[in-house]
């Protein structure tokens, strides 16, 4: 039996795979890196074990010094939660060698499916359907559009759509360096890209004594860069025949491989019904609550159950009701999907939802790792009421700190082609991101005035009042590009503000304001982190586009004139590392608009930076493999000479 378990991960994983263990009285061990040294699945580890470093390729991904981690802690088994070293044949192989219990499958069945071309190969041999792979040498236009894959690792790294054949060499390089950094192979291949098709995959459990369990499907087509972002169980909308079709083929798949543990075979549906197989993820998925809430099962206690080496009992549970899955990320889908950092000064959610977190209040959110900061899960007996609950969980939240996707999130649930499930595809960010990311000037000038006037309660210990009349108190609040100037009076007969005729200040403080607004009484809760304002106000009924939770920065009455940058200044939109520069690029170069000069990675994501507009390259102070601060001077680009040529 076992009875201590290091988790070879960090953050949300390491956290659910030791509350599991507290229930099921085995005792926890952590590893970290020096950039966790303070984080929340350490603190709640039993036993901690330090790994010198900041980097992955130094600390989560050294499996040398996990082994002796587990070694030294007196764990007996380790968990390798997802990401990382856990599709890693070789740290199973190193786990088991040292008399360790691995939990997960055997290092042969990880091996078989760690090259997706490999894997292909086994899968077409077991009778699994799938996508005929294309030489790229010999493309044609008729075989557009194509996808250009990493063979090894996933997550989106090295991944590329081609729907011009000029482009297919270029995204080949491009594909092979992501994946090469990101993996250490830079084997690439080319599939057809099945447009208007959907993600599906069936969740598989198998034990050593015969038996596999199809735990139903989840869809996963709502992606972003090849990522999942929102994901449900069971897939709606799929044909009984069709289901039993992909439950057969990810049987046939375990099967083949001699499969053990829990892990999850991944399909593509095509819109006229057909089932291909995409890849087999040889170990627990991000998305396994909608899984575990819908069969009533715990997939970590049945993890640990099987590498025990005991049995599953009979058949699986049947599914029952509905179940999906947000992941809420510290990025700004508006900017290409940015990463963010900086401190997370709240995260609450309302009760009644699953909230699978690896951050907390007062947690900083760095540039080393994933930019997830929890997923959210709502269960109910239907699929429309899941999702309204998500929704309403998820607008009602009050997160402070660094941007997130929310507001993108509550949209994409309430979205028409998301609420009709016969309506699914992949290409849903494609078509509607700029729709669902548009924010516009409606709805915060409100939000503004309750920051407003919650600052002047604060400074005012007679609550901002003034008996005698004066000028009107100016405040400026920043959301995005759009400045929010706020002017108003406090005097005895309460609140002035010209900008605002329908607005009456029923209640003031320094942390909640309550105004009349229009005939309509509404509650603003007002916190402030230094120059950031976060505003939280209950929905409005058939405000389903406009969000209730608004973010400002208070700008300075004056500006500072150190804060200008030369014209043609390319900034670090974020912390990062420059991973690569444009071939042969130098300062001096003439730049197309549009250009690439260099690639920023940060937080499993490459970021690509381009020459703004046509011009000279008069500045590159940066090289590969510097890491640079957000702001930091990247590139400047000298325009004056391309516009006097026009």
């Amino acid at each position: 039996m076992i009875r201590s378990v290091l988790v070879a991960n960090r953050g949300e994983i390491a956290r659910r795979v030791f509350r599991t263990c507290r229930e099921l009285g085995i005792s926890t061990v952590a590893v970290y890196s020096d950039a966790d040294v303070g984080a929340r699945f350490v603190q709640e580890a039993d036993t901690a074990v330090r790994l010198p470093g900041e980097a992955p390729a130094d600390t989560y991904l050294r499996g040398d010094l996990i082994v002796a981690a587990a070694r030294a802690a007196g764990a007996d088994a380790v968990h390798p939660g997802y990401g990382f070293l856990s599709e890693n044949a070789g740290f199973a192989a190193a786990v088991a060698d040292a008399g360790l219990t691995w939990i997960g499958p055997p290092p042969a069945a990880i091996e078989s499916m760690a090259s997706k071309t490999r894997a292909k190969e086994l899968m077409a041999a077991a009778g699994v359907p799938l996508l005929a792979p294309v030489d790229p040498g010999s493309a044609t236009d008729a075989q557009l559009p194509l996808l250009v894959k990493a063979a090894a690792g996933g997550g989106g790294r090295g991944m590329r759509v081609v729907t011009e054949l000029a482009d297919l060499d270029e995204e080949l390089t491009a594909a092979k360096a992501e994946a090469a950094a990101a993996f250490g192979d830079g084997e690439v291949f080319v599939e057809p890209y099945v447009v208007g098709g959907r993600h599906v995959e069936v969740q598989i459990l198998a034990d050593a004594h015969g038996t596999v369990w199809t735990l139903g499907t989840r869809d996963c087509s709502l992606q972003r860069r090849h990522q999942k972002v929102i994901e449900e169980a069971p897939a709606p909308a799929l044909p009984h025949e069709l289901r039993d079709t992909l439950h057969r083929a990810a049987d046939r798949a375990a099967r083949a491989i001699d499969y053990r543990g829990a892990g999850t075979v991944e399909f593509l549906v095509s819109a006229d019904g057909r089932a291909y197989f995409l890849e087999m993820n040889t170990r627990l998925q991000v998305e396994h609550p909608v899984t575990e809430a819908v069969h009533g099962l715990d997939l970590v206690a049945l993890q640990l159950r099987v590498a025990e080496g005991r049995p599953l009992d009979g058949d699986p549970p049947p599914p029952h009701g509905h179940a999906v899955e947000a992941r809420l990320y510290a990025e700004d889908p508006a900017a290409g999907w940015q990463p963010q950092t900086g401190t997370l000064h709240r995260l609450a959610l309302p009760e009644g939802v699953r909230l699978d977190s690896g951050v907390g209040d007062g947690d900083t959110i760095g540039v080393h790792y994933d930019p997830m900061l929890a997923k959210v899960i709502a269960w109910a007996p239907s699929r429309d009421e899941a999702v309204r609950k998500l929704a309403g969980a998820l607008e009602r939240a009050e997160i402070h700190g660094p941007a997130t996707n929310r507001d993108l999130l509550v949209r994409s649930l309430r979205h028409p082609e998301f609420t009709d499930p016969g309506a699914l595809d992949t290409g849903f960010y494609d078509r509607n991101l700029a729709a669902l990311t548009g924010t516009g000037a409606d709805g915060g000038g409100v939000f503004a005035l309750a920051a407003a006037l919650a600052d002047a309660a604060g400074r005012s210990r007679f609550g901002g009042f003034r008996n005698v009349p004066s000028g009107p108190q100016v405040k400026t609040y920043a959301c995005g590009d759009i400045a929010y100037p706020i002017r108003y009076r406090l005097g005895r007969d309460g609140l002035s503000a010209e900008e605002f005729p329908g607005v009456r200040l029923l209640t003031l403080g320094a942390h909640e304001v309550v105004l009349d607004v229009d005939g309509v009484r509404r509650r603003f809760a007002v916190a402030r982190y230094g120059d950031r304002v976060h505003v939280d106000a209950p929905p409005l009924a058939g405000a389903a586009a406009a969000p209730c939770s608004w973010s400002f920065t208070a700008l300075p009455r004056f500006a500072d004139p150190a804060a200008r940058t030369e014209p043609g200044s390319l900034l670090a939109p974020m912390p990062g590392t420059v991973v690569r520069i444009a071939p042969g690029l130098a300062e001096g170069d003439r730049v197309a608009a549009g250009q690439p000069l260099l690639w920023l990675e940060a937080m499993k994501m490459e970021h690509k930076i381009t020459a703004p507009a046509a011009g000279t390259l008069t500045s590159l102070p940066v090289h590969t493999g510097r890491q640079v601060e957000v702001g930091a001077l990247l590139a400047v680009v000298d325009t004056t000479a391309a516009q006097e040529t026009v």
